[in-house]
C-alpha cells in the first residue's frame, strides 16, 4: 500500500507567536531576537514582511536594519513556542496518531490509515491548514508525498501557507532540477563535494552511481542517492512513544590514540559541541556533565560532576569534561574512546536565569548567541558548515567520524 505522508512546516513561528500578542505590529516587518536593544544580537526568526526585505536568520540586528530600517524587534518566549507547538500537535493528532515533531514547528505525519476517514493527503493538509488558521491564528505549509522526505521538500517549496503534492508521477519534474544543495539532508560541504564529482542537480543524484557515491562519501553517499530516486521508507514514529529525554551524550573513537591534554581538549570541544547543540534542540540544559574515558586495552572509566549552574553551552559543557579528564587520568596515558554526556537534565525555561550584573554573565550571554549563530548556520548550510578553528585539520578523526549517540538519551 503507497503511503500518504505529510509534513507540517510553520510559518515564521516565533514571530507568528508573538505577533497574536501585539496586534499593534500586524502587517509591519518583525524580527525575534535576543537582545533588541544590542546592535549586535542575532536576527533567531523574522515574519514575511522582514522576509522581503532580505532579513535572515543569524544576522545581527545591525545588518538587518541595514536592509530594512522599520524592523521592529521582540524579544523571545519560548515557553510561548513550547506551548503553541503542543496545541498544534494536538490538532495533528485529531487525523493520525503517527505524529512525529522533527523540531518546535515541524512535524511528519503519516495519514495512510485516515484517507478513507477524511479524504485524500491534499485534502487532509487542506483542513489542518485552516484549522490551525481558526484556532490558533497562525499558518502552516504542508507536503505531501509518499515518503518523509519528499514530504519535508514539499513543505519548502511553496510558502506561506501553502499546500504542495509531490507525488510519484511529479518529482522528477518538480525535484530532480533542483541544485543538488536543495536535497533535504545535504549540507553544503557535501554539496561542494558533489558538485566536484559533476553532480549538480537532484536529478544528476539520482542517476549517479550508487557505488561510487559509497566510495566518496561513505554510507552518507547511498542514502542521498536513495533520497533522491524517492526510496526512502524511514517510517513516521507514533506521538505516543515520544519519550522523555533523560540524558544527551555523544562519544567517538578516534582515529589514533590521544595522548595529552591538547589532544584531549581538541576531541573534548568537538564532543561538547555536539551535545550542547542536541540540547538546544530539545530546549534543554544540563546541571551535570559525565564523561566516559576508554584506553586501548579496553579498560574504561566514568566520572561525572554537578554543575554549580545548569546550561547548555558547549564552552562550559567542554570545560567541565576538561577537568573532569585532568583530575582522574594521566595525560601520558593514551586514550581510544571519549563520551561526553550531559546529565541531570530540566526545561530551558525553568533554569535560574543570571542577572545581567552577575559575574560573567555578560560574557555567558555572548557565547550563547555565538552559539545559537552556529546552529542556524549548520541547520540551513549542514552540520560541517562551521566549526570551531581548534579541530579544523586535526588529525585524530573529527571531521569524518559518525557520531555514536548514547544509547542511554532516551530511556
Amino acid at each position: 500500500m503507497e503511503r500518504t505522508i505529510l509534513h507540517c512546516d510553520m510559518n515564521g513561528f516565533y514571530a507568528s507567536v508573538e505577533l497574536l500578542s501585539r496586534p499593534d505590529l500586524k502587517g509591519l516587518p518583525v524580527a525575534v531576537c535576543g537582545s533588541p536593544d544590542n546592535r549586535h544580537g542575532i536576527i533567531l526568526a523574522k515574519n514575511e514582511k522582514a522576509k522581503a526585505f532580505g532579513v535572515v536568520t543569524a544576522e545581527t540586528v545591525w545588518q538587518a536594519r541595514k536592509k530594512c530600517p522599520e524592523l521592529r524587534l521582540v524579544r523571545p518566549h519560548h515557553d510561548r513556542y513550547r506551548e503553541y507547538s503542543l496545541m498544534i500537535n494536538d490538532i495533528y493528532q485529531r487525523y493520525t496518531d503517527m505524529v512525529e515533531p522533527f523540531s518546535i514547528d515541524e512535524s511528519w505525519l503519516d495519514v495512510s490509515a485516515s484517507l478513507n476517514l477524511f479524504g485524500s493527503g491534499e485534502k487532509i493538509a487542506d483542513e489542518i491548514r485552516s484549522t490551525v488558521r481558526s484556532e490558533l491564528g497562525l499558518t502552516l505549509s504542508v507536503g505531501v508525498s509518499f515518503n518523509k522526505i519528499f514530504a519535508k521538500m514539499g513543505s519548502e517549496y511553496k510558502k506561506p501557507d501553502a499546500t504542495t503534492v509531490i507525488s510519484r508521477e511529479n518529482y522528477k519534474d518538480i525535484l530532480w532540477p533542483m541544485p543538488v544543495r536543495e536535497l533535504f539532508f545535504v549540507g553544503q560541504a557535501t554539496a561542494d563535494k558533489l558538485i566536484r564529482m559533476g553532480i549538480r542537480t537532484i536529478g544528476d543524484l539520482a542517476a549517479a552511481d550508487r557505488r561510487l557515491l559509497v566510495s566518496v562519501l561513505g554510507k552518507q553517499g547511498g542514502q542521498l542517492c536513495d533520497y533522491a530516486r524517492g526510496e526512502d521508507e524511514s517510517p513516521v514514529a507514533l506521538y505516543r512513544e515520544r519519550q522523555e529525554v533523560k540524558s544527551v551524550g555523544n562519544g567517538m573513537t578516534f582515529r589514533r590514540n590521544l595522548l595529552g591534554l591538547s589532544d584531549c581538549r581538541t576531541a573534548v570541544t568537538a564532543l561538547a559541541d555536539k551535545v550542547s547543540t542536541r540540547l538546544r534542540g530539545h530546549g534543554l540544559k544540563c546541571g551535570g556533565v559525565k564523561v566516559d574515558i576508554r584506553d586501548p586495552d579496553f579498560k574504561t572509566i566514568s566520572r561525572q560532576k554537578q554543575l554549580d549552574m545548569t546550561t547548555n553551552l558547549g564552552e562550559e559543557i567542554a570545560r567541565a569534561a576538561m577537568e573532569l579528564i585532568s583530575a582522574s587520568w594521566n595525560p601520558d596515558k593514551p586514550i581510544r574512546l571519549i563520551t561526553v554526556t550531559a546529565i541531570s537534565l530540566c526545561p530551558e525555561d525553568s533554569a535560574e536565569q543570571l542577572s545581567l550584573f552577575t559575574a560573567g554573565s555578560r560574557d555567558r550571554e555572548k557565547q550563547e548567541k555565538v552559539e545559537r549563530t552556529m546552529d542556524s548556520i549548520r541547520a540551513k548550510y549542514g552540520g560541517s558548515a562551521i566549526t570551531f578553528g581548534g579541530i579544523v585539520k586535526n588529525d585524530i578523526g573529527i571531521e569524518l567520524y559518525e557520531e555514536e549517540e548514547v544509547n542511554n538519551e532516551k530511556e
